[in-house]
């Protein structure tokens, strides 16, 4: 029998959509629902059906920038065979989202044990969320968002793939959060720092996600939880990308800051009085 019931997976699909892409903390977010729900936060099928749903919404990444994602694979392959195309943003785009993901590919290869282990815990999610929050705070205010996505450099795209890693390791700190910190803190515009967070997701969830299908659908969680979280996260992830992108460009990370510091808040009140096992 599956410890993850289709109900469960639909719940846990509408979290994953809306929180992946939100500044917010899919991962920390997850992790509370599961433990509301009564599920093993730390079987390893579970840990595997977080990742694997994450999978929806790439997919939901990819379709909503079809486009821009097929101008960067076409400048791409045209380049590989014609040296005189190299120069151009959208080639070195493409390898540059490539590179950028190479620190937290190998940094979730090697702390796999303690990633799912000891730093799984409620307690870390708590305070990953009150520390990304000053973090991202400090980014908005600081930065001078006078860069645009075509101002993207490698180095921009380098410490911006590399924050991916505070996520990875402290569940709750965002993925998002931390990549669109970076960017701001590297004076990127909300939308190009958020966007260059888009980009950046494809392949570090994409890998994360394929890794953890054998442990998801061949343990205690089965195959139709999966598909149903799959197909709910795709939904809710594109719906949520929408929105994010006309919300960002007309206000501040200020709203997401205050809604990190209130979950964190009732997250120590739960798990302080025993209501929330970590």
């Amino acid at each position: 029998m599956s410890v993850i019931s289709p109900l469960d997976a639909v719940l846990l699909g509408v979290v994953e959509g809306v929180t992946e892409f939100l500044p917010i903390s899919s991962t920390g977010h997850l992790k509370i629902t599961e433990g509301l729900l009564g599920v093993p936060v730390t079987d390893p099928s579970v840990v595997g059906f977080t990742a694997v749903i994450q999978i929806g919404a790439i997919a939901a990444v990819l379709v909503y920038f079809f486009t821009d994602i097929v101008r960067f694979l076409t400048a791409w392959w045209r380049g590989l065979f014609n040296p005189g195309l190299r120069a151009s943003h959208d080639y070195r785009f493409a390898w540059w989202i490539l590179y950028a993901t190479l620190p937290v590919v190998v940094v979730g290869l090697l702390a796999k044990p303690l990633i799912d282990g000891p730093l799984a815990s409620l307690w870390v999610v708590a305070a990953s969320l009150v520390v990304g929050s000053l973090i991202m705070w400090l980014a908005d205010r600081r930065g001078r968002h006078a860069r645009g996505e075509a101002d993207v450099t490698l180095v921009d795209a380098m410490l911006v793939g590399a924050s991916q890693i505070l996520a990875l390791l402290f569940a709750g700190f965002s993925r998002s959060g931390a990549t669109m910190s970076v960017g701001l803190l590297r004076d990127l515009d909300r939308v190009a720092a958020t966007r260059l967070s888009f980009f950046l997701s494809i392949p570090a969830l994409t890998g994360a996600g394929i890794y953890e299908l054998k442990d998801a659908a061949g343990g205690t969680v089965g195959v139709w939880p999966l598909v149903i979280g799959t197909v709910v996260s795709f939904v809710v992830a594109y719906a949520s990308i929408a929105w994010l992108l006309r919300f960002i460009a007309r206000h501040s990370f200020t709203t997401f800051v205050v809604y990190r510091l209130v979950v964190a808040a009732a997250l120590f009140a739960l798990l302080g009085t025993g209501a929330l096992h970590s």
